[in-house]
Formats: structure tokens, sequence, C-alpha cells
């Protein structure tokens, strides 16, 4: 059976829908980056990073190929950076209105 365009939707959102996941693809937001360099960079341990990095390749968030015995990334289509700058111009906007009504209680 095939998915539809909203089970598509909701898998890229749930491949997104994680701190760390989040971390990851923004950091491969300027380059491409080796699995071997993100651990440290991120302070991710290596299996607790595999798994994001599967579930963000699975839904087609990013790409992942070998050079010898390195894996790199990148992220499959830059259209992915729109989602989350909406989302941090969304969550700041929240965090705003929170300040202001606790100001204002």
């Amino acid at each position: 059976m095939q998915k539809t365009p909203a089970e598509f939707k909701a898998e890229i959102l749930a491949a997104l829908a994680h701190p760390n996941r989040i971390r990851i693809v923004e950091y491969i937001r300027k380059d491409i980056r080796c699995n071997c360099e993100l651990a440290p960079a991120l302070e991710l341990e290596q299996s607790n990073l595999s798994r994001h990095l599967k579930i963000l390749v699975q839904a087609g968030v990013l790409v992942s190929w070998k050079d010898g015995l390195r894996v790199n990334f990148k992220v499959a289509d830059e259209r992915i950076f729109k989602i989350l700058d909406t989302a941090t111009a969304l969550a700041k906007q929240f965090v705003e209105k929170k300040i202001e009504a606790l100001q204002e209680a």
C-alpha cells in the first residue's frame, strides 16, 4: 500500500522531532560531514549518533555514502532548512509571548 502525502510529511517531521536530530541537521547545514566528526562535535555517544543518523537517512532528510572507511552525510534537500528556520522563528515568538505574559502578571 502506498503512503499518503500526510504520511510522508509525518515521517519527515517525526525524523526532525528530536533535539539531537535537529542538532545533527544544523551541524551538517554548512558542509558535508563524516560520521567520525559528528560524535565528538555534538558530544554524542557513537551508538546514539548512529541511531539518529539512521532515522534521518530513512526519512530522506539526509543522504549518506561511504568513502573508504568514512561514511559521509549531507542534507538531502536544502528546503529542510525552511522547516527548521520556521520552527526556530515560531519557538522564539512563543517564548517572547510567554515572557510578556509573565511580565504582565
